[in-house]
């Protein structure tokens, strides 16, 4: 006779697995996660285990693994634990309090080393605001930025790279009739996430750093906006084990409502500094009449632009309406 529930043996000790192995999530698809094990380089699909309660669980993340990791056909392991993570790359889904999805974060990857902003020069053109929003949510992550910029047969990146002349910022210039040697070195040893907007070619670098890959490669619309092709994260090995790359959804907007307002500042280093100049509680508005960030520009030490840029994300931020051409426009 099978005991009644009441009377089931009941214990508060969890297993300890000490038989897990390492897996590094490659891939996850409603509820089930693609994993990559360490050890023996083999790919098993596992799911999470109730231990881990409500915990979620992204790609990129080193997890422990139990059950059958060998990688065969229809079977299925658990993850047991999660390892703790080195950085968190996170963007709100929307920056105004009226969106449908409202301001909710999602984490985008975790345990990424540098933040591949891909942008292409022409067709779509380079959007300075997607950049500076990108940088900030890479420098709260204390992730390192690499802006890559695609099409380089189409335009030459003069304009873009002017506009970033103040800051420190390492760039790669991709074309399509030439091997990708330079992009190769950045990536070469770390773990490095893609983001961009669709149609500016970053399924087209993932396929030619990785062949076999076989990431969907959309075109441009006629009014000049991809369409989505990524339609969820993927982590990919480098060949030859020289690193790993991850591939996400093509984006139309970075959120940064889950970033302090401080934290923003601090994305826009060639400003931060001049902040000393502004008297106690400012909010860098300019409404005052004497924020150090207008001194520093007035004196020819930044881009207006900059602070511009700088200024519409702090009014996004706010829940306050912005001009997606401004915020989104060609530097």
């Amino acid at each position: 006779m099978r005991p009644s529930r009441s009377s089931r043996p009941r214990t508060r000790q969890r297993p300890k697995h000490d038989d897990a192995v390492e897996g590094l999530v490659v891939a996850v698809d409603r509820g089930r996660y693609t994993c990559h094990v360490v050890a023996t380089a083999a790919t098993v699909t596992a799911m999470r285990a109730r231990e881990l309660g409500r915990r979620g669980v992204v790609v990129g993340d080193h997890v422990q693994i139990v059950g059958d990791v060998s990688g065969r056909p229809d079977t299925l392991a658990r993850i047991v634990r999660i390892d703790e993570r080195t950085s968190v790359l996170m963007r709100t889904a929307d920056d105004e309090e009226g969106g449908t999805e409202g301001r909710f974060e999602r984490v985008v990857v975790a345990n990424a080393e540098q933040l591949v902003i891909v942008n292409s020069l022409q067709d779509p053109p380079p959007r300075t605001g997607f950049i500076d929003r990108c940088l900030v949510a890479a420098y709260d992550a204390e992730i390192d930025p690499l802006l890559c910029l695609t099409k380089g047969d189409l335009a030459t990146p003069d304009a873009v790279l002017d506009y970033y002349a103040e800051l420190d910022l390492p760039y790669v210039l991709c074309y399509p009739d030439r091997p990708l040697d330079d992009l190769l070195a950045e990536l070469t040893g770390r773990v490095s996430v893609m983001i961009g907007h669709s149609g500016v070619g970053k399924s087209t670098l993932v396929n030619r750093l990785v062949p076999g890959t076989d990431r969907a490669v959309g075109v441009v619309s006629a009014v000049g906006k991809g369409r989505h092709t990524s339609t969820s994260a993927l982590a990919l090995q480098l060949p030859d084990d020289l690193g790993w790359i991850i591939d996400t959804p093509g984006v139309r907007s970075f959120g940064l409502a889950h970033v302090s307002a401080n934290s923003l500042l601090h994305g826009f280093p060639d400003l931060v500094e001049a902040s000393t100049r502004c008297p106690s509680n400012c909010d860098h508005t300019g409404a005052g009449g004497d924020c150090g960030l207008d001194k520093l520009v007035a004196e020819g030490g930044a881009d207006a632009r900059r602070l511009a840029s700088f200024r519409r994300l702090l009014a996004s931020k706010e829940g306050a309406p912005v001009d997606e051409s401004d915020d989104d426009g060609a530097a």
